[in-house]
């Protein structure tokens, strides 16, 4: 059995996409703490079309 986490990671409202937050580092705390990361999920935007709302990463970690 696996364990799964979604972490959102906002960007900023201006044209040019730029994250809010740095993926990396996220990446590497949760691998720290056990976590593999799995997949990163592009959640489109109801307002502004092509355009994503967030990101999502997604991590798993084996239950004992």
């Amino acid at each position: 059995m696996f364990e799964y986490k979604f972490v959102r990671i906002k960007k900023n409202t201006g044209l040019i996409q730029v994250l809010t937050e740095n993926y990396q580092e996220i990446i590497h705390t949760h691998a720290a703490e056990g976590w593999r990361f799995v997949q990163f999920v592009i959640m489109p935007s109801a307002q502004a079309v092509g355009f994503p709302e967030y990101y999502e990463l997604i991590f798993e970690k084996k239950t004992e």
